[in-house]
């Protein structure tokens, strides 16, 4: 073994002491259950999303850091309950990667990530799962939870045949909105945005963006704008909710010359 590798190993013992020294003495720590901890892997998991978006390496690592502390108290109480510990965690994981990749550890051959992809959920299927799309948790963000519903349902074969068709479909989805905003039915507008929404996503999937991360760009983009519209406004000594629609624009594009 590596001096690198011996390193690394070094370096989790030392968290997985830590760990059993955080639970037996501090008051906190002891009091942590599976789900008191929840909403706070949650919180960590969308501070590494944050770092990842800004290409921020140092965060990246801070916050790496912390979401393997949450994986690890997971295990630390795992074990307490004669349940699991992390080397049941670490196994678990192995053994899934091995199954999941027959073109590695196997005799099966592939072209192209595509067709790891497919046999990524074909296997799956094998090992019980009863849905293509039970592996998509109910509880992601809905934009996400779009994304991640679709490429699993191509990776099995439900898929346009080109992008000419699922442009097709998003003229389809915004004349049926615009045929029920004239009746004024706010449940099937409802519907109908969705249906827009849903295809937009799916147009990203074949344009090869992920919709997530396209949607934060333009969030982040807007509140850097918006941050310096009102700068630029206080700098004139002009009141934002008194501002007319031309002076609003002025300060539009001052903003977008100034922050991109």
């Amino acid at each position: 073994m590596d001096n690198k590798r011996t390193q690394q190993l070094k370096a989790l013992d030392r968290l997985l002491t830590i760990m059993d020294e955080l639970r037996e003495g501090c008051p906190w720590d002891k009091k942590q259950t599976f789900q008191t901890l929840r909403h706070l892997t949650i919180e960590e998991t969308y501070e590494l999303s944050e770092a990842l978006l800004e290409e921020d390496l140092d965060g990246i690592k801070k916050e790496l850091g912390d979401v393997l502390l949450h994986i690890i108290f997971y295990a630390k109480i795992g074990s307490e309950q004669d349940a699991f510990d992390i080397g049941d965690v670490a196994k678990s994981i192995s053994e899934k990667l091995i199954q999941r990749h027959p073109h590695i550890y196997g005799d099966v051959s592939v072209v192209d990530d595509e067709e790891v992809k497919k046999n990524w959920e074909q296997l799956k299927l094998k090992e019980g799962n009863k849905s293509v799309l039970s592996g998509v948790p109910k509880s992601l963000p809905s934009l996400v939870m779009a994304s991640r519903m679709q490429d699993k349902a191509a990776g099995i074969g439900f898929d346009w045949d080109s992008i000419d068709g699922v442009k097709e479909k998003i003229k389809e989805e915004l004349c049926e909105l615009e045929h029920e905003i004239t009746q004024d039915n706010k449940e099937k507008i409802t519907a109908e945005l969705g249906d827009v929404f849903f295809s937009l996503v799916n147009y990203a999937r074949f344009l090869g963006i992920n919709p997530d991360d396209a949607l934060a760009s333009t969030n982040n983009r807007f509140r850097m704008r918006f941050t310096a519209m009102e700068e630029a406004a206080e700098a004139q000594h002009l009141r934002l909710d008194s501002l007319t629609a031309s002076q609003w624009e002025s300060l539009w594009q001052a903003a977008k010359q100034a922050v991109g």
